[in-house]
């Protein structure tokens, strides 16, 4: 079973903040160094150490560029417009400048360098995914086709090297659920290839936009999320809040390479939910629209895409509509902050031209997601504390299905097995 990541972003988060912050967790070191061996890129090195950051002990992942490729990435005066001295570099995005142009990639090149390196078919999935929002975000930001996108701070060496070592300790430490409530951001300008920008720069900007990134202001004068940052946030966060009751597993930080008033570190933290020992009482939302000219199609596609951007349920309901038409009732249990983006894709991908929506109160039992063994193999399984204290168990659809697949065997027969060898287990 996955682990779930915690970030807490109160320093806002970067590419190399991330990527000390997973190594802190005890993302494999050796593995690392051969993903990065493998790429096809040169012109730096790597540098995996310790640092103090406010007396704190801190993992730095530093990217340690040949001379021709040096950056003035972490140079205050000059990133916040204090200082001349660099006149001569040519800046390219937000919080980088470079002096060569060779260290400018389009996006197309970017992913021939991650198809042929050494990393697994996750790693590799989540690299591309990350290039892939940053080529729209930059693509909007500058108003031309995401094709013509030619990476400047994010298509560096240094760049390409952090995305790649997050996207390989995530895959090394199985992470399946990624929490990231806000993102702490500063304030005032910073420097980029036409000058001096506002915080947060377009590209974040675009990406807090489409993914619906939380940003909590800060007191901070200087650039606190950078795009590679939001980009690896988008591409794999996958709740926003954090559980009720849990426990800390393990805890890390990554060190930033920036000095603000506030310092530069990025915390995870490896969590085990714990279930409520009392039902919970909660308010949930229920959107509901009534349909008598969709596509069974169509509300197949729609339930779908719901189920993916949040939904708690969907489900149909047959009804007979005014002039006797045979109809369904859509419904649709979600959590408030999801309504915005589910009456969208309800709008989008139906004939409705109106949804209801009115808040319910729903009791749930403690649940926690766990693995069994038996007679079948490792089975995934949701257990249930109900009011008196006692344990029942579900065998996890997905895992069910699997075993009926690889063994011929009949659902009903696996499923009754299974439940009856869990439910004799006991469950703390």
């Amino acid at each position: 079973m996955g682990q779930t990541l915690y970030l807490d972003c109160f320093a806002g988060i970067s590419g190399d903040m991330m990527a000390g912050c997973l190594l802190d967790l005890g993302a494999d070191r050796e593995k690392l160094e051969k993903a990065l061996e493998s790429l096809d890129l040169e012109g730096y090195q790597t540098e995996i150490s310790r640092v103090k950051k406010a007396g704190l002990d801190v993992c730095d992942f530093a990217v340690l560029l040949d001379e021709s490729y040096e950056n003035h990435d972490h140079d205050m005066e000059y990133l916040h417009g204090q200082s001349n001295n660099h006149a001569h570099s040519h800046v390219h995005g937000a919080g980088q400048n470079t002096v060569h142009s060779h260290a400018h990639r389009g996006h197309l090149e970017i992913n021939e360098i991650i198809n042929r390196a050494s990393i697994s078919e996750q790693a590799r999935k989540t690299a591309l995914r990350i290039f892939a929002i940053l080529a729209k975000a930059e693509a909007k930001a500058h108003g031309i086709p995401e094709r013509e996108v030619h990476f400047h701070e994010v298509g560096a060496v240094d760049s390409i090297v952090d995305i790649v070592a997050v996207a390989v300790c995530l895959d090394d430490l199985n992470i399946t659920e990624v929490i990231v409530p806000y993102l702490c951001e500063g304030r005032g300008m910073v420097r980029c290839q036409h000058g001096l920008m506002p915080i947060p720069v377009p590209a974040v900007a675009n990406i807090v936009n489409r993914f619906k990134l939380t940003i909590q202001p800060t007191e901070v004068e200087g650039e606190l999320v950078t795009p590679t940052g939001a980009a690896i946030v988008a591409a794999v966060r996958t709740k926003e809040k954090l559980p009720e009751h849990y426990q800390i597993l393990s805890s890390g930080m990554g060190a930033g390479k920036r000095n603000y008033s506030r310092p530069s570190i990025l915390r995870g933290m490896l969590l085990l939910e714990q279930a409520s020992a009392d039902i919970d009482h909660e308010r949930i939302w229920k959107l509901e629209s009534n349909i008598d000219d969709c596509t069974g199609e169509a509300f197949g596609y729609t339930a779908e895409l719901l189920l993916e951007k949040g939904a708690a349920d969907v489900y149909y309901t047959p009804v007979f509509m005014k002039k006797n038409r045979p109809s369904y009732v859509l419904s649709v249990l979600c959590a408030e902050e999801k309504i915005p983006l589910l009456e969208k894709i309800i709008f989008q991908n139906t004939t409705t031209i109106g949804i209801r929506k009115f808040p319910v109160q729903r009791s749930v039992l403690p649940r926690q997601v766990k693995e069994c063994d038996t007679s079948y193999g490792t089975v995934r399984v949701k257990v249930c504390t109900l009011p008196d204290g006692m344990k029942r168990v579900y065998p996890e659809y997905e895992s069910i299905r699997k075993i009926c697949k690889e063994q011929n065997a009949a659902y009903g027969e696996v499923w009754q097995k299974i439940a009856a060898e869990c439910n004799a287990l006991t469950f703390n």
